[in-house]
């Protein structure tokens, strides 16, 4: 059965994928917007806020990433919440692409308009459209200033997290040298229990010949002393 935790990464992860979803729709609305610029201020809006709801699931996921008792799966999220932040990144460069895009189309349509409208309107048309593309640059700025700082974190992270596979890695080496020395001491453990046996063999051996020998002996002497007609 899966744990508290597992239900609250999947559920977690989910979440990043339908937000990323909404976004690249709305991203698709904006290259394919019309105008006028109204529609596309409402859609740089939209996704504004699905930026910001994306980029706080994101740091859910890390955060989860730092509870999780395992190391394998601390590191596993860890990679995932990496590729989601290079994810909304991709979506950022996207979306002022869109954006740009949006605004060329919108700019030459309102260009025909004003000529067709005449010089009065034709500067009151251009400082609306000045002060639409100040405020989405705007925009765009604080959110790639946003990723910026979320992908020096990352960067922080990932350096901690290279240290501990380090630091794992040493462990590990150390460990294997000590199996190898006890290893080697038991090895020679055996030879020498070995040695001892084949010893202890040899003395049992020697004082079986000196017992049969002193046997032999004393018979001698009790037949010389006892028979000596024999």
């Amino acid at each position: 059965m899966a744990s508290s935790s597992d239900v609250h990464v999947r559920i977690c992860g989910q979440e990043i994928i339908k937000y990323d979803l909404e976004i690249k729709a709305i991203i698709q609305d904006i290259r394919e917007c019309p105008g006028p610029q109204a529609s596309l201020l409402e859609f740089n809006a939209r996704v504004k806020e699905k930026f910001n709801q994306l980029r706080h699931r994101i740091q859910d996921l890390e955060q989860m990433s730092r509870e999780q008792d395992k190391e394998t799966d601390r590191l596993a999220i860890q990679l995932e919440t990496e590729s989601q932040r290079k994810q909304l990144l991709s979506n950022q460069t996207a979306w002022r692409k869109a954006n740009l895009a949006c605004k060329l189309a919108i700019d030459s349509l309102e260009k025909e308009e004003l000529l067709d409208q005449g010089a009065s309107g034709t500067t009151r048309q251009r400082k609306a459209t000045k002060e639409s593309l100040v405020h989405t640059s705007s925009d765009i700025t604080e959110s790639l200033m946003s990723i910026s700082r979320m992908m020096a974190e990352q960067v922080h992270h990932s350096e901690d997290t290279v240290g501990s596979l380090v630091t794992s890695s040493k462990t590990v080496q150390e460990t294997n040298e000590e199996f190898r020395s006890m290893t080697g001491t038991i090895h020679l453990g055996r030879k020498l229990i070995l040695k001892y046996n084949r010893r202890e063999l040899t003395d049992k051996l020697l004082i079986f010949l000196a017992l049969a020998l002193f046997l032999a002996t004393v018979l001698y002497i009790l037949k010389k002393r006892l028979f000596p007609f024999l």
